[in-house]
């Protein structure tokens, strides 16, 4: 098949490699990283590590990182850290945007709270700040605003409210990384940011995730929490390098004790050495996402009026994890463009179904007539990639084969 004729016979045997709504690459550089981990004989949180999240924190205008296994982990930590020091109780309410991965919504139900949901905006997809005061009760404690597919919330009404009320601020920020509202980059509005480094993210080290925060004292609890509740005097093997007399006796004193419950959420230096080399290329990778995007852009055009496509907010940048589109013609069904496109080729997702997920049905019952703009999106959104392993030739085929189907 090729760009202009999206329907012409394979060869026979042969078949369109799929384009996928991720993709990554061993770099020269990244391979050279791994090797000098496993040249220092080093596989546990150590100097490559450090080194991830002292640059990912900078980048993103955060005094500290700590880098775990996971996206997920790292929200899990970060809710966990602000219910002790705030004191919490189980069943207090964190405020989350009703169109998400359902991972943020499953941290605040681990921790003993209540996700309660708030719509989100049907432009950009984002946590309504509109939306946000009629949710907040007497137990409300905190917001979890969600930067989705690569593109900020509205972040200003957000953090003035929660000012205004005593709210803290966890950020969601696994899709998106490298850009900003209004000039203050993701992961720096609130107590904690997270991140994910999952595949077909804004980087990728396979697993892991990051929290970014100014807070020393919530560093530490972020660290023992991550590392089974261990006493913080002692988290990474070479925290008693340099000691002797009693220094060193107080270290090994409290090495093996246990402060609180938690989790063994750690990653590798092998993890973080892929991480250093992707924030080296994150320029480059960023700069690819966004031609693709325009690409896509400039072939949709002429659906413009039966399909929504993905803006930027003004005053926001936009990363473009992934490229997310909406259906407004009520003639098509969402269910025939899809299978179109998978059969040709194209990888779809939905657009994060949160809400009607068969299991928060069962939790929550059926929200959609509370949250008309989720429920419309549920049934009508989805994406395709974006991301940097694609080439000009493949956005062109994209482009024509949605043109194809509406024609």
């Amino acid at each position: 098949m090729s760009p202009e004729n999206p329907e012409r016979p394979a060869p026979a045997g042969a078949r369109r490699p799929q384009i996928g709504v991720g993709g990554f690459q061993i770099t020269p550089r990244a391979r050279q990283l791994v090797l000098e981990v496993l040249a220092s004989n080093r596989l546990s949180a150590g100097p490559m590590m450090a080194r991830f999240e002292q640059e990912f924190a900078r980048l993103h205008g955060c005094r500290y990182g700590l880098m775990s296994n996971s996206g997920t982990s790292s929200m899990q930590i970060a809710l966990a850290a602000l219910k002790e020091r705030r004191g919490w109780r189980d069943g207090d309410e964190v405020l989350v945007p009703a169109v998400t991965f359902i991972a943020t919504s499953n941290v605040v139900l681990y921790n003993g709270l209540k996700p309660v949901f708030v719509d989100v905006d049907p432009r950009h997809y984002t946590m309504d700040p509109a939306q946000i005061e009629r949710r907040i009760t007497p137990r409300t404690r905190a917001l979890m605003p969600v930067h989705l597919a690569g593109l900020p919330c509205e972040m200003d009404p957000i953090v003035a409210l929660a000012r205004r009320r005593g709210l803290a601020i966890v950020e969601d920020s696994a899709e998106t990384m490298f850009v900003g509202d209004r000039g203050r980059p993701v992961g720096s509005f609130g107590e904690i940011g997270c991140f994910s480094t999952y595949a077909a993210h804004m980087i990728t080290t396979g697993v892991g995730g990051l929290c970014t925060t100014n807070d020393p004292e919530l560093l530490v609890l972020l660290k023992s929490l991550m590392n089974h509740g261990r006493d913080s005097i002692y988290i990474r093997m070479d925290d008693d390098d340099d000691l002797s007399g009693r220094a060193l006796f107080e270290v090994a004193d409290r090495r093996f004790s246990f402060v609180r419950l938690g989790h063994s959420f750690r990653a590798t230096e092998m993890e973080a050495a892929l991480g250093v080399a992707q924030l080296e290329e994150r320029e480059d990778l960023l700069a690819r996402r966004r031609r693709t995007a325009a690409l896509l852009d400039e072939g949709l055009a002429p659906l413009s009026g039966r399909l929504q496509l993905p803006a930027a907010r003004p005053g926001a940048e936009h990363a473009y994890m992934f490229y997310p589109l909406t259906i407004l013609d009520p003639a098509v069904r969402r269910d025939d463009l899809i299978a179109y496109l998978e059969d040709r080729g194209v990888e779809t997702r939905y657009l994060l179904p949160l809400i009607n997920q068969p299991v928060y049905r069962g939790l929550f019952g059926n929200l959609d007539a509370e949250y008309p703009v989720a429920a419309r999106l549920n049934r009508d959104a989805f994406y395709v990639g974006c991301h940097p392993g694609m080439t000009d030739e493949d956005a062109a085929y994209v482009t024509d084969c949605f043109r194809k189907f509406f024609s």
